[in-house]
């Protein structure tokens, strides 16, 4: 019985000295795993030391069958020829070069060494990195695999489907799919290219962000900002700080602007102006739509239009306007309140429209017109313009025309009829004015000292008015006029006005500020900015550098950033916003 349990008792230590035995060796080899996946590791080839020529490394050579293959924490190479350091865990492979990540990034070159203490891989001679997005070809490129990040700095070229972008500093960022371009930017698309200092690119989606002056240059249209966002896929774009778009001889800026190339449509926001540089006008207002295919123009919010001339520029306001049709034909309309100033003219209507081509603008829906101390009234108002000095050369009333003149003693000159014809001198002034077709008038009458001795009232087939400094000089009647004089006691108050007579002296447009009198300031959008990109640290910290090798290629300084290497504008920009 007492020999039994010993046998069970020797049979228990066996399993378990075995157990022990085995899971040391477990551990062991887990631990020799460990340590092995800390160095770098290379297989194939053929395996010489020549230590003339490389002293402390091993040298493998691959042959036309079979490259040499390296490895080393998930990155895998390929080479014609391999020289490790082993104690220095530092590799030099040369020819046919191939480096792979996973499927984010596939580089191939000349030349390469890798370094696995700090994880820093070099790559010279035709450097072809590829990513599931896009390529990139340089002579000389770093990859800091601890933060998954590329580098260049002698020139580089990055192609996705859609466009091409060159720049002679770059930065790839792979876990965010991100490249940094510096300094001489250039992206290249049939429809476009574009020139910047500074520009983010996302491989994923192709979107753009540009700092610094910017200029998006295309066939039809130049755009320039000094912050933007361009869908370079899309080609559509949002811009803000000193924006501006020039096309077909317009240029709009504003505080922010949209632009889509293949719809030929912009949009701006906020303190806009449209220049046209061929007409010499301007269009002012804080929303706009640009349709550069249809040659139009809609603005609104505090919308003017203002036609730019040598002595005496011309001002329209309404809630909205529209701009259409060729350089050589462009139409403006306006509506809803309309005002119209010039320095001897002015006007309201509730719509306007006027003609480049034909010199004509014709004022609808209640006009009234006033030009001196005459009052104009009539069903619409046409004013005629001459094409090539672009002065004031005639108008025309339309049915229920009436003048009023306020005389100096606050009396009122009425003249109603069918229709009023106006013609202006050399001077922009109203110099003739004919009523037509039953005639009424009534005219005060003062001595020289402006006391009132008479109220003429009367009828006529046609009259004809003269003017001097702006006032009713010579009044004449023409076919059967048939008027009586009163004396002033005769004639009371209400009986001093012609039926249809209203005085709107209190609508008088006296100055360009009266363009917008009585009306609240407009809520302006609040911009949505592009805030600036956070200041990357360099590639190369100063606070703790590459080891370098003492047989790399590399040398000390070039693991240094250098002064112009950095974009110093985001950095005095967030330092000015600060």
């Amino acid at each position: 019985m007492h020999f039994r349990n010993f046998e069970l008792s020797k049979n228990t230590i066996l399993k378990k000295l075995l157990f022990f035995i085995f899971m040391s060796l477990s551990y062991t080899a887990i631990a020799q795993e460990t340590v092995n996946d800390s160095l770098i590791n290379v297989t194939g080839g053929l395996r010489e030391i020549n230590e003339d020529l490389f002293p402390g490394a091993v040298i493998y050579s691959g042959n036309d069958r079979k490259q040499v293959f390296v490895q080393h924490k998930g990155i895998e190479m390929w080479c014609d020829r391999a020289v490790l350091y082993q104690k220095d865990n530092f590799i030099r492979i040369f020819r046919n070069v191939r480096i792979h990540q996973g499927d984010s990034i596939k580089m191939s070159s000349e030349y390469a060494e890798y370094n696995g203490t700090s994880q820093l891989a070099f790559a010279s001679g035709d450097v072809f990195m590829r990513n599931p997005e896009t390529t990139l070809k340089t002579d000389t490129l770093f990859f800091d695999r601890a933060k998954q990040e590329a580098y260049y700095r002698s020139g580089g070229t990055v192609k996705d489907t859609a466009s091409t972008l060159e720049s002679r500093i770059g930065r790839y960022f792979i876990k965010e799919k991100r490249y940094q371009f510096l300094d001489d930017v250039k992206v290249t698309n049939p429809e476009y290219t574009i020139d910047s200092n500074h520009l983010n690119f996302y491989t994923d989606t192709g979107h753009t962000r540009m700092y610094g002056p910017s200029t998006i240059k295309g066939k039809t249209s130049t755009v320039y900002c000094e912050r933007g966002f361009y869908d370079t896929r899309n080609d559509e774009g949002y811009f803000i700080k000193n924006s501006r778009i020039d096309y077909n001889n317009r240029t709009v800026t504003g505080d922010s602007l949209y632009f889509n190339r293949g719809r030929s449509f912009a949009s701006a926001t906020n303190n806009i102006v449209v220049t046209d540089t061929i007409n010499k006008s301007i269009i002012k207002g804080h929303y706009a739509e640009v349709y550069r295919a249809k040659d139009s123009v809609f603005i609104t919010k505090r919308a003017v239009a203002i036609s730019i001339q040598d002595q005496d520029s011309v001002y329209i306001h309404a809630d909205r306007l529209m701009v259409t049709g060729p350089e050589n034909d462009r139409i403006v309309r306006g509506f809803y309140d309309v005002r119209l100033f010039k320095s001897n003219l002015s006007g309201r209507c509730d719509s306007i429209v006027t003609r480049q081509s034909t010199g004509l603008t014709k004022m609808i829906t209640k006009p009234v017109l006033w030009s001196g101390n005459s009052q104009m009234t009539g069903d619409s108002i046409h004013i005629q313009s001459n094409t090539l000095t672009e002065r004031l050369d005639s108008l025309h009333v339309f049915y229920n025309a009436f003048i009023v003149d306020q005389d100096s003693s606050g009396g009122f000159n009425q003249i109603k009829g069918k229709e009023l014809i106006g013609k202006f001198n050399d001077s922009s002034q109203l110099e003739v004015v004919n009523i037509n077709k039953n005639v009424e008038n009534l005219i005060y009458s003062r001595n020289d000292k402006q006391e009132l001795i008479g109220i003429n009232k009367g009828t006529s087939g046609r009259m004809e008015i003269l003017f001097q400094n702006k006032e009713m000089t010579v009044i004449t009647n023409y076919d059967d006029p048939d008027d009586k004089t009163y004396p002033p006691e005769e004639l009371p108050e209400n009986a001093r006005t012609l039926r249809g007579f209203k005085w709107r002296g209190d609508e008088r447009i006296i100055s360009k500020e009266d363009l917008f009198r009585g009306k609240p300031k407009p809520i302006l959008t609040p911009i949505q900015g592009i805030p600036l990109p956070d200041i990357e640290e360099d590639f190369f910290k100063k606070e703790t550098p590459f080891n370098i090798n003492k047989n790399s290629r590399l040398k000390e300084e070039d693991l240094k950033t250098r002064s112009t290497d950095t974009p110093d504008a985001i950095k005095e920009e967030k330092e000015n916003e600060g």
